[in-house]
């Protein structure tokens, strides 16, 4: 899951990013509202975890962005403003949660995964599409009763699908999900062909189909 945190404090970023990073999730970083701002119009979010007091704005009002344009991306509020105004008026604007600092990260964790349930999954922590059971809190993909052994791209690249049933997902969409800020590890696009190709054949080896269109001139299509 992509995210995006929008934090000024360069000791507390750094440790949520790289505690983020150890669960799985691909965090981008923004230390300033007009960073943030230009972010949340350019790319796709599965969730962005934002203050309220940024240099150069109010948090806030990247809420009121991100619904004024109908994003569908998941919003946390993480604040050290603690009065009721703040956070009734947080979560009146769009924000789906709202964590007053200090707070535990394994806390911020939890509740991003209860955000991306309810975003992505119907609040389910269990998904099963073509025979396949993928638990995302989990980080684990079944087939039967045995795990599917996926890299960490392939797994991200995966739940990407999931999450996007019916939509044609390019191949530079695909490229900022699983790269993001660091799009220019990919080198090429065509790593992209790499990584579904491998993916398609460790599902199919195990005797499901995976699923996947290519949708040529456009990019690939996940038929549940």
């Amino acid at each position: 899951m992509k995210l995006l945190l929008v934090e000024d404090e360069p000791d507390l970023s750094g440790d949520i990013q790289a505690y983020l990073g150890q669960e799985g999730y691909s965090c981008e970083l923004a230390s300033t509202f007009n960073t943030a701002a230009e972010k949340i119009v350019l790319y796709e979010y599965d969730c962005v975890i934002v203050d309220i007091t940024l240099p150069g704005g109010n948090g806030l009002d990247l809420v009121r962005t991100l619904k004024k344009f109908n994003n569908p991306t998941g919003i946390v509020i993480i604040s050290a403003k603690d009065a009721l105004s703040d956070k009734v008026t947080g979560l009146q604007l769009g924000a789906d949660d709202y964590l007053t600092k200090p707070f535990h990260l394994a806390e911020l964790s939890a509740r991003l995964q209860s955000v991306l349930r309810r975003r992505h999954f119907n609040g389910q922590k269990e998904i099963v599409v073509r025979g396949i059971t993928i638990r995302p809190d989990e980080n684990l993909v079944l087939i039967g009763s045995q795990p599917l052994e996926l890299t960490r791209k392939e797994y991200d690249l995966w739940l990407f699908f999931i999450a996007n049933p019916g939509r044609v997902l390019t191949k530079e969409a695909i490229a900022e999900h699983l790269w993001g800020d660091n799009m220019d590890q990919a080198d090429s696009l065509d790593i992209i062909y790499t990584h579904i190709k491998n993916l398609r054949r460790k599902i199919n080896e195990r005797g499901e189909a995976d699923g996947i269109k290519t949708i040529y001139g456009l990019g690939y299509k996940f038929e549940v």
